[in-house]
């Protein structure tokens, strides 16, 4: 599940690429928002695909390893466990999961070296020893190695390079799909692995949740969007001792997504909305903009009171367990 605050960076990210771009249609911005969170999804299936991955590896190096013309006796008989490990088995055999993967023509082939580099790491670890002699091996058992296995993975740096040459806009979101993708895994049952399972993809079409959040998000980069004019005269006025040519863009655009939830999303609270956007600028803008933006805000929020534009009510939109903290008691 993504959570509201990375949406807002996507919706954030949308307005930008359209503004910079010269659009002058919100519905780009749309299309833009809906681009850059199945990329999201994308990202997520092709990291799911490098377990499904090392694990064929190690099947084949243990088909190398049988074939050596004088074998040793561990040549000979090769611990089977990973190259037979029933989650990873299971994720790679359901439907959408083939699916997916064939729709965007994984083909892992050329990178043979770099997955049994992983997979000599990942034999060298005490979770590794400790997993194939386990007198037997559960379900549990499978998923938790698996886990131990997506985190060699994701760390390491050849195939991160390999997959950022892909897309170069997935290294800003790598890590944090990772580990969405590792939380979703740790919570796949026994009872729904089967071929018919729902693939996990970071943003699910069928969870109510997700939509809302998604809705939430899309709908705020097309209002934000539509209504840059609009809002700019308001910034103006309460800029001191600064011209609005000479403020950063991705400034100005955190303040505009700001006020757009203050006066069209009710439903979330003024303090939540304010926290929101200065830790966005932390993330995308300079280190001062967090004061700069926070300033600014105060001041726009106490006349946007004033004059009767913002109506609120406590809860609605906002979710606890996608947004974090709760919102604030109402007096």
């Amino acid at each position: 599940m993504l959570s509201r605050h990375f949406l807002r960076a996507k919706a954030l990210q949308s307005v930008y690429a359209a503004v910079t771009s010269n659009s002058e249609d919100a519905n780009d911005v749309a299309k833009l928002f809906d681009h850059n969170v199945t990329r999201l999804n994308d990202l997520g299936i092709l990291q799911l695909s490098t377990l499904t991955q090392l694990a064929f590896t190690a099947e084949r190096v243990n088909e190398m390893a049988m074939q050596k013309f004088m074998p040793s006796e561990n040549e000979k008989n090769p611990p089977k466990r990973f190259a037979e490990n029933t989650f990873i088995q299971r994720l790679g055999d359901t439907f959408e999961f083939r699916q997916h993967t064939n729709r965007m023509k994984i083909d892992w082939s050329d990178n043979f070296d770099v997955f049994r580099k992983i997979l000599n790491t990942l034999k060298a670890t005490q979770q590794y020893q400790d997993y194939i002699e386990l007198p037997e091996c559960s379900f549990d058992d499978d998923r938790a190695f698996a886990l131990i296995a997506f985190k060699c993975l994701m760390n390491d740096d050849n195939l991160r390079d390999i997959i950022f040459d892909r897309d170069l806009l997935w290294e800003d979101d790598f890590d944090q799909i990772a580990q969405y993708n590792f939380m979703m895994m740790k919570e796949i049952a026994e009872s729904d692995m089967n071929e018919a399972m729902h693939c996990p993809v970071v943003y699910d079409e069928l969870n109510n949740k997700d939509t809302a959040a998604y809705n939430f998000a899309r709908q705020l980069a097309i209002d934000t969007f539509a209504h840059i004019d609009d809002t700019e005269p308001l910034i103006k006025k309460h800029l001191q001792n600064w011209e609005f040519d000479r403020v950063a863009l991705m400034d100005i655009l955190l303040i505009n997504m700001a006020v757009t939830e203050f006066t069209r999303c009710p439903s979330i609270p003024e303090r939540v909305t304010v926290d929101e956007y200065i830790e966005l600028s932390k993330e995308f803008s300079t280190e001062k903009s967090k004061l700069f933006i926070n300033g600014i805000l105060d001041k726009i929020l106490i006349e946007l009171r004033v004059a009767g534009k913002i109506e609120k009510n406590s809860r609605g939109l906002y979710d606890p367990e996608i947004d974090g903290e709760l919102p604030p008691e109402e007096e």
